[in-house]
């Protein structure tokens, strides 16, 4: 049978990572020891007690009937006591926090749930994919925000066209940044919401990766005054406790807004399974000390990959947060970002991720992700020189 695929699944850009999955499922089919750098799917397992949580919830009979859709009390007020503890912000449970089937997909549904087809939604880039997606599928009109180096990969919102800011329904950030690992300042977060306000744009801020930085704590939109008011912001428990399969997370803000995804949500799932809002209730109210112990794993991978790189000659900015490396491509070569990690595919069995994969301004980096141990990232510097060399 010979259908056609809708249309807005034919204006998504083209999926640049095809060859590369292809090339590296080949080379583990053939018995070739590959170091994978290139998913940001952490290899440690859920703390223990998380485990615990739900194996206990799976006795209770409840939890096999339809979720609430608005999820578990006990979860939701588990999420008000981590941002009053963390953030220092008082939310609302009832209204201000809705559970989601993790971050990812509250991110792409969102903007059905607040943008008429023809608004504008302002996409910085390099960045994750369904800020883009989720703006075609609701009908609007993507306006890319390049991310650069000299502005400290940070938007440009002053060099906007102010046609085009005052067009704009809906801005994203994404604080600590994948795939650069950088953060917000306090200067940027006054600027977001001082344009905000007077634009008329709502903010969705994508804090998948508030819990993973190196040496201070990032903050939050939600600490700012007037950051409730336009904003709303979208958290995961996947890398904070190596959750990435358990699909769970939650947005938080703006009441009306919240709502507005909750509502839209009823009419397209039916709630995350009440254990596992049990299990990540008990994480957030007892796992402070394991989200730390994670951290410093990845710490001590960073500081094993960027000692690795260092001695290699190799520039390799260290990041504020997130477990990723955001690094510039070999200088005296003229490859491209996905010419380069083929190259380390096929010649060193490493993968990691072109830049140009996220937006076209990551075209001259690739990402690396620290989901190995130190001596595999150790490894892995060692044959990225030697396919640089070759």
């Amino acid at each position: 049978m010979k259908f056609t695929r809708a249309e807005r699944l034919n204006r998504l850009p083209p999926y640049l990572f095809v060859e590369i999955d292809r090339k590296k499922r080949a080379l583990i089919a053939q018995g070739k020891d590959v170091i994978n750098l290139g998913v940001g799917d952490p290899d440690q397992p859920t703390p223990d007690f998380i485990q615990r949580a739900l194996t206990e919830a799976l006795s209770d009979p409840s939890v096999f009937k339809y979720p609430f859709d608005n999820g578990l009390l006990e979860f939701r007020e588990a999420i008000a006591a981590f941002h009053k503890r963390r953030h220092g912000i008082d939310l609302d449970p009832a209204r201000e926090i809705w559970p989601l089937i993790g971050s990812k997909e509250g991110i792409a549904h969102f903007p059905l749930a607040v943008l008429n087809p023809g608004d504008l939604a302002l996409i910085p880039e390099p960045g994750y994919p369904p800020y883009f997606s989720g703006t075609l599928f609701a009908g609007g009109v993507p306006h890319l925000m390049p991310l650069r180096r000299e502005t400290r990969f940070l938007p440009d919102l002053d060099g906007l066209d102010p046609k085009i800011a005052a067009a704009a329904r809906l801005i994203y950030v994404n604080y600590p940044n994948n795939p650069t690992g950088v953060f917000a300042d306090d200067a940027f977060y006054w600027k977001l919401i001082e344009f905000a306000q007077r634009n008329g744009a709502i903010v969705l801020s994508d804090a998948a990766y508030s819990e993973t930085w190196i040496d201070m704590p990032p903050h939050s939109l939600l600490e700012y005054p007037g950051g409730k008011d336009v904003g709303i912001e979208f958290y995961s428990l996947s890398k904070t406790f190596n959750m990435t399969g358990w699909r769970i997370g939650w947005a938080a803000g703006n009441a009306d807004l919240v709502q507005a995804l909750g509502a839209l949500k009823m009419n397209l799932d039916s709630g995350v399974f009440s254990a596992i809002q049990k299990a990540a209730a008990k994480g957030l109210r007892e796992g402070d000390a394991e989200a730390d112990r994670i951290r410093e794993r990845y710490r001590g991978r960073l500081r094993a990959f960027l000692g690795a790189c260092k001695e290699a000659g190799i520039e390799a900015p260290p990041p504020a947060g997130t477990f990723y490396v955001w690094c510039p491509l070999p200088t005296g070569r003229k490859w491209t970002s996905m010419e380069f990690c083929a190259r380390l595919l096929d010649r060193a069995h490493v993968v990691v991720t072109p830049g140009n994969g996220f937006g076209p301004s990551g075209e001259g980096y690739f990402r690396v992700a620290l989901t190995v141990e130190e001596d595999r990232l150790r490894e892995a510097v060692r044959r990225i020189v030697e396919a640089v060399k070759s």
